[in-house]
């Protein structure tokens, strides 16, 4: 148990030392062109899938409580 606390907090010093030693990002006026939005656009195809999964996922949950009742 000790080996792994020690293994840890190594693996935790190495995690926090590296994310400091990475290079600032440029400021956005330096970028060339306009900046970038973040993350992805919604539309109707993402619509459609999280429909189809819920769906999916209502009928996975009727057949198991319908197997174990």
């Amino acid at each position: 148990m000790q080996k792994k606390n020690v293994f840890a907090s190594i693996l935790v010093f190495f995690v926090g030392f590296m994310a400091l030693a990475q290079e600032d990002l440029p400021p956005p006026e330096a970028m060339n062109g306009p900046p970038v939005p973040i993350g992805a656009p919604i539309d109707s195809n993402i619509v459609i899938l999280l429909v189809v999964g819920l769906g999916f996922g209502v009928y996975k949950s009727y057949q198991y409580s319908r197997r174990n009742a």
